[in-house]
């Protein structure tokens, strides 16, 4: 269902709330520049910090504005099964292609949990399903053996997979009998998932340099392997400095350099220090990229 490269994006804000015109210009450079498919309202979007209004507004908006031409992942994942079920609905009912679902964060369930969680949302929706595992984030790691559970309910398709381990990911294949979709949720493993059988990325940084991510999975899916390999190395810089400060700190200031957004984040997360911009500024102009 999914191929490619798909942003997972940040959501403008300007004066504390979301700045539509912006998120709205952002989706159209983005397809422009030819990204494979977009991702609102997951980590990068600062999901966790939008009201719960706000939270379909964006989904409802990446939807109208993508107007077809890309596939949406929807970003609807919660620590609460029932706010991610109504969420999930709202995804539906917007019309996005799936939703994109984290592990329950904090509360940190057990892996019978985890299935009985998502099953829940799966019984609940008619809609596609891409799980997220980020255990860096959450506090929980999507065991290879319950994801192999999961991916025999019908309408869960694939995995986001940031858990920082290939041997990690070779088991999840494995478990799922070759049977999921399984997407790069890590700018630096990209090649090394798409060799053993990704589809794509859904990608930070992405963000800031949409055209040359694409092309790195244009030319890996061309066959052309060393010019995929080249665009990787280049961009490997560009990646790190996206974690200088927390996701997405750096990128909402690259963002605002190139002049699509403000650099306004939400709290508890500030704006990029100081100390870090000159860093992040070389690394954008080593790729060309500016207003």
């Amino acid at each position: 269902m999914f191929k490619g490269v798909l942003t997972a994006m940040i959501t403008p804000l300007k004066d504390g709330k979301v700045d539509e015109p912006a998120l709205r210009h952002f989706i159209d450079w983005q397809i422009k520049s030819g990204v494979h498919g977009l991702v609102p309202c997951g980590t990068t979007g600062e999901s966790a910090t939008l009201s719960y209004e706000e939270h379909e507004r964006v989904n409802s908006i990446a939807i109208e504005q993508v107007a077809g031409r890309a596939p949406v992942l929807a970003g609807a994942g919660s620590n609460s099964t029932w706010e991610t079920i109504e969420l999930t609905r709202h995804a539906k009912k917007a019309g996005a292609s799936a939703a994109l679902l984290i592990t329950p964060y904090y509360n940190r369930p057990t892996q019978e949990g985890l299935y009985q969680h998502f099953k829940a949302v799966a019984a609940a929706v008619d809609i596609p399903l891409v799980l997220y595992n980020v255990p860096s984030r959450t506090g929980v790691n999507l065991a290879p053996e319950t994801m192999g559970r999961l991916v025999k309910i019908d309408n869960i398709i694939g995995l986001k997979d940031a858990a920082g381990s290939i041997k990690q990911t070779l088991d999840t294949i494995d478990a799922c009998e070759g049977k999921v979709e399984i997407l790069s949720g890590d700018d630096f493993a990209n090649l090394s998932i798409w060799a053993i059988g990704g589809v794509g990325a859904i990608s930070v940084t992405s963000n800031v340099a949409p055209g040359l991510v694409a092309e790195s999975y244009n030319a890996w899916s061309r066959g052309d392997t060393a010019r995929a390999t080249q665009l990787q190395q280049k961009l490997n810089r560009l990646s790190g400095c996206m974690f200088l400060e927390t996701n997405p700190i750096p990128v909402k200031w690259a963002a605002h350099k190139l002049g699509l957004c403000s650099e306004e984040v939400r709290l508890p997360l500030t704006v990029l220090d100081e100390k870090f911009r000159g860093k992040l500024e070389a690394a954008m102009a080593d790729l060309g990229l500016s207003a």
